[in-house]
């Protein structure tokens, strides 16, 4: 499978979206990319967020093709990453470019929900943001697979094990 072209500016829905299906079709590593775009072209307040996302997506790269060791500390590095919320301090984690639209449809109106926090703010809960993002949930998933990749002999399988970026409902 040919790489990813690097250098491609996505609104953030747009990099979830193209993340999971990569993640979704075994491709961790393409996903990995994905992310690596947002944090070399979105704002420098959300860059630990998507460098946390891009160390989940190569852990589960390096743990899918049987370097454990070196997944395990990639898959924790990346949860680390996400825990310290950083980017949630210095940004709202609002999509701008879904609220930008005039005559937003049903996907983008979803997706501007489940972006701002139950008081509508932009600062969700600790489980969802931003972008509707289930970050509680991916660092409860690296870690149990960082645990399960250094203690099980086999490699994962990529596909099997791709998380859910917005939790259940992707």
């Amino acid at each position: 499978m040919p790489r990813q072209p690097e250098g491609v500016v996505r609104t953030p829905g747009e990099t979830v979206r193209e993340a999971q299906r990569l993640l979704d079709a075994g491709m961790p590593f393409h996903a990995h990319e994905v992310f690596e775009d947002a944090w070399k072209s979105g704002p420098a307040a959300e860059r630990d967020l998507w460098q946390g996302l891009a160390q989940l997506a190569v852990g589960l790269t390096h743990a899918a093709r049987g370097n454990r060791e070196g997944g395990a500390r990639l898959l924790r590095r990346g949860a680390d990453r996400l825990t310290s919320r950083s980017w949630e301090r210095t940004s709202g984690g609002r999509d701008e470019s879904a609220q930008a639209s005039s005559e937003p449809n049903a996907e983008t109106r979803a997706e501007a929900g489940s972006e701002a926090g139950s008081d509508g703010s932009g600062h969700g809960s600790p489980r969802t943001i931003p972008y509707g993002i289930d970050v509680g949930g991916l660092v409860t998933w690296a870690r149990e697979l960082a645990e399960r990749a250094e203690t099980s002999p086999a490699a994962v399988d990529a596909a099997g094990e791709a998380p859910r970026l917005r939790g259940q409902d992707t």
